[in-house]
């Protein structure tokens, strides 16, 4: 699965105001309300996904009814091979003799376990989950949306999916262009905390134009045009009675059930011990991040505090395994204990290249900014309110002098404080 993504032309915001859809400004959920609910009619569908997630492995194959999940008619062992395909097949076709079914009905459908997978999620989600959770919480967003990559990619930063879409998050190439970073030296898809403060304010986006968490999320998977059409035809913002009644030639099984899915890894994520007994979470990585303010050379940056090109790799995958020189603006990643000697090393470094009173003048502390990507609809007053800023300072961090100009995709720097 991955996620579709398109600017929100004048016509869907239009059809938004005209159904009577919340729109920006709209706010985020309350800590009082139930962000994320378990909708009445999808039981089954959370029931099913919570068997696919810790019952049924990768050699096996689930034969169950897409209408009513839970309506298991047979499971088999089928390798993933032309013998295994031929054999999906094979039983798919006595199952609808069996119970009379036309093949045009689809009332059959094949589902391959993924335990194997979901554990190693699990397993690798150890090592972010802490921190990507504050990302969400920062934002003022259910921190259970951490979970999500569960769903997408097993936690793995470097999952590619036929279409493109790349990274913990999924991101298609031009999603990513527009919340990350993505050239051919840096594509920020692969960084496990960029990625995540892009999926927070995309998610985020989501619910303010669609009204509720179950739609925000389907539109993860079926993108949110294709959520705000289903929405006009039904006439609800329920998602149940969507997935009911709503016929689009898109919204298919995978759609249809991504919130239930979501759901069910959610449960299982919180209640690990209860499904995997003998689960070992990897232990937590805690990264600083230090932005750089020019391009340096990674070499002389590693050279004088000994840390392996390698490593320093594995803490930021984002970074092409060719690479001889940080761009300016990318923040390096590296665990708390390696502060210190980042620090020392990278102060030295600069004023090595450019012994000024400019480059003395370099701020050297990890990143003191929050981190906003402009969405249409903007307004610099209205980003600086946001994030209880002056509107002087946000210009000045930026090099925006007294303009109050902005343009959609700029990543801006806030100033925390």
């Amino acid at each position: 699965m991955f996620m579709i993504f398109c600017r929100l032309p004048l016509a869907a915001l239009f059809l938004a105001l005209f159904i009577g859809l919340p729109t920006l400004g709209g706010g985020v959920v309350s800590a009082e309300e139930e962000p994320l609910p378990l909708l009445p009619g999808l039981e089954d569908s959370v029931e099913f996904w919570k068997l696919v997630f810790t019952r049924y492995g990768a050699g096996e194959v689930i034969f169950h009814d897409p209408l009513e999940p839970m309506k298991i008619y047979k499971v088999v062992e089928a390798g993933e091979s032309n013998a295994g395909r031929r054999l999906i097949e094979e039983e798919r076709t006595k199952i609808l003799q069996e119970y009379g079914f036309q093949p045009e009905d689809r009332r059959v459908r094949a589902q391959r376990g993924v335990k194997e997978r979901f554990l190693l999620g699990l397993k690798l989600s150890g090592r972010y989950l802490e921190q990507m959770q504050r990302i969400f919480r920062e934002e003022g967003l259910p921190e259970e949306l951490a979970y999500l990559p569960l769903v997408e990619s097993s936690f793995n930063l470097h999952a590619r999916s036929r279409a493109g879409a790349l990274g913990m998050w999924q991101f298609m190439p031009k999603t990513g262009k527009t919340f990350l970073r993505v050239t051919r030296t840096v594509d920020e898809r692969r960084d496990p905390l960029e990625s995540t403060r892009a999926a927070a304010r995309f998610l985020k986006r989501n619910y303010e134009i669609l009204g509720n968490w179950p739609l925000a999320l389907t539109a993860y998977n079926h993108g949110r045009d294709g959520i705000l059409r289903a929405v006009n035809e039904v006439g609800s913002k329920d998602l149940t009675e969507i997935i009911q009644r709503y016929q689009g030639p898109a919204f298919g099984f995978a759609s249809k059930s991504f919130y239930a899915e979501f759901l069910a890894a959610v449960q299982i994520a919180k209640r690990s011990e209860e499904y995997f007994p003998e689960l070992e979470l990897h232990p937590a990585i805690r990264f600083e991040e230090l932005e750089m303010k020019r391009s340096i050379s990674l070499a002389a940056l590693l050279k004088p505090i000994e840390i392996d090109r390698k490593q320093f790799l594995e803490w930021n995958p984002a970074l092409h395994p060719k690479i001889k020189d940080i761009p300016g603006g990318y923040r390096v990643k590296f665990p708390a204990d390696k502060q210190q000697i980042f620090l020392t090393a990278y102060r030295k470094l600069v004023k090595v290249i450019s012994p000024t009173p400019a480059a003395a003048s370099v701020r050297e502390t990890p990143v003191s900014w929050t981190r906003h990507r402009v969405v249409p609809g903007d307004t610099l007053a209205g980003i600086a309110k946001k994030y209880k800023v002056p509107v002087r300072e946000v210009q000045r961090a930026n090099g925006l002098g007294n303009s109050q100009l902005i343009t959609a995709g700029k990543e801006l720097k806030i100033p925390k404080r």
